[in-house]
């Protein structure tokens, strides 16, 4: 609007000596409508479109004013032989209607037309905004995938490492597991046909995964009970015939003792019983 406003200030220099009075706001939008609101009835955007911005949109070809001229004097009104001259170019048609008005109005300055006429665009373009947004959200829902479009994308969305993971540990509990396809199942619009069979495709595979993880668990406890399992038997292996406590003497004699036990005074082998006494009550307790 900034930039109107300055090419509305070029329009001072050529625009007619006006006798100064009231400006009648009702009549310069009226005239201003019979340019820019070409059927607004049944267009809200058609302000931007002819008289905003080339990117609301091409207006309709119809010049009918049926929501404008109806019951109104056609003495503030641009004629339709009169708009064939008008630019396409909404900015242009904006100032050229600017122009035409101010002729058809007397009192009124351009300053009139900004204060006044720049909020109606303003609020048309708001307008086409709205509804250029809602037909790209109706054309988003209404784009249809194939199932296996579905399948993957949805999959990728559900397993993602902040939702329920590739090894679904985030999803164990199965409100996380719903709450997490709902928000994908939004998200990947154009899939409701399918969403049954994929939820259940994806409740098997957690319920795989949770299954394999189990077994995997069930794997490890049992290799630890088997080796916990063979200690014991090569423990009770050496107590018998009181093996351990052989051993244990004899190796103490021959790494620890100076007569390695072989002379009697000395009682060494004596003391290496005494060191090797723990194997005797371990032998007790695993009998």
């Amino acid at each position: 609007m900034k930039t109107r406003a300055l090419f509305f200030s070029s329009l001072l220099l050529f625009a007619p000596t006006f006798v100064y009075g009231a400006c009648s706001v009702a009549n310069l939008t009226r005239c201003l409508d019979s340019v820019c609101a070409i059927n607004i009835g049944a267009n809200p955007a058609a302000r931007c479109q002819y008289c905003g911005s080339s990117s609301a949109g091409t207006p309709e070809k119809s010049t009918a004013m049926k929501s404008v001229s109806a019951g109104t004097s056609t003495k503030y009104i641009i004629s339709d032989k009169e708009l064939k001259k008008a630019p396409t170019d909404p900015g242009q048609r904006y100032m050229w209607g600017t122009e035409q008005c101010l002729k058809k109005v007397a009192g009124c300055t351009t300053d009139d037309v900004s204060d006044n006429y720049d909020s109606l665009i303003e609020q048309s373009c708001t307008a086409a905004g709205i509804s250029a947004d809602f037909e790209n959200l109706t054309k988003k829902m209404n784009q249809t995938k194939t199932q296996t479009e579905c399948s993957r994308d949805i999959e990728a969305c559900v397993i993602a490492t902040n939702r329920c993971n590739a090894d679904y540990k985030n999803c164990e509990s199965d409100s996380d597991f719903d709450r997490y396809f709902a928000e994908c199942s939004i998200a990947s619009t154009g899939c409701d046909s399918f969403l049954a069979e994929i939820r259940g495709n994806l409740t098997s595979s957690r319920s795989t995964v949770f299954a394999n993880a189990d077994k995997i668990l069930q794997k490890i406890v049992a290799v630890y009970q088997n080796a916990r399992s063979q200690r014991l038997a090569s423990a009770q292996n050496s107590c018998k015939n009181n093996k351990a406590v052989l051993d244990c003497v004899s190796r103490v004699c021959k790494n620890n003792m100076p007569n390695q036990c072989k002379v009697k005074s000395e009682n060494e082998e004596s003391i290496a019983k005494d060191l090797c006494k723990f194997y005797e009550i371990a032998c007790e307790r695993l009998k």
